[in-house]
């Protein structure tokens, strides 16, 4: 194998290295920020690996056929140690920040869909109810209005038959009926 050949792939593993660094540390800042339950954590953590090795074997494929030598090794530890010297600390501040705009994004839209279909239905609903209240009130007064124009009408019968009525409710021949039909009906 030629030095040409180990250079590329010293740097594809170079490169390699740095891409699982910023992987891992966005990966690492999501699961603080958005505190995600152990269990996906766990599954995270494998989809994670399988990907940092699926990575690793096409770039050592793409560099010399997938021939392993020191130098691969050597190459993924200095990626990964370049990327946390030089790049970590402004990834992670990145990935807070987009998360951050994300979430300022999400409340907007929100805001936005509450503002826009949110208050007219709101005000539809109000709208809809006073005018259901005022109607009702309308017609509770319309009723009363007409009981009393009507009162000579159905009150003037009802105090003409209700004294004979009482009278008969409380005659001696009615109430001992009422007492043998209690009787009979709790035998």
């Amino acid at each position: 194998m030629n030095p040409a050949i180990q250079w590329i792939t010293l740097l594809y593993m170079m490169l390699a290295g740095t891409a699982m660094g910023l992987a891992y540390d966005s990966y690492r800042v999501l699961s603080l920020k958005l505190s995600f339950p152990k269990w996906l954590n766990a599954l995270l953590d494998l989809l994670y690996w399988l990907w940092a090795a699926l990575l690793v074997f096409r770039m050592l494929y793409a560099g010399n056929q997938g021939q392993l030598r020191f130098y691969v090794f050597l190459g993924l530890f200095l990626g990964v140690w370049i990327y946390f010297l030089l790049f970590s600390v402004t990834v992670r501040h990145f990935v807070v920040m987009l998360i951050q705009s994300i979430q300022y994004t999400c409340r907007l839209l929100w805001r936005a869909v509450e503002i826009i279909i949110g208050m007219p239905l709101r005000w539809l609903w109000r709208l809809l109810r006073g005018t259901l209240l005022l109607l009702g009130r309308i017609l509770l007064f319309i009723l009363k209005l007409l009981l009393r124009l009507t009162k000579p009408i159905w009150v003037l019968p009802v105090r003409w038959i209700s004294p004979p009525l009482s009278r008969l409710y409380y005659s001696a021949w009615m109430v001992r009926l009422s007492e043998w039909l209690t009787a009979w009906w709790k035998r």
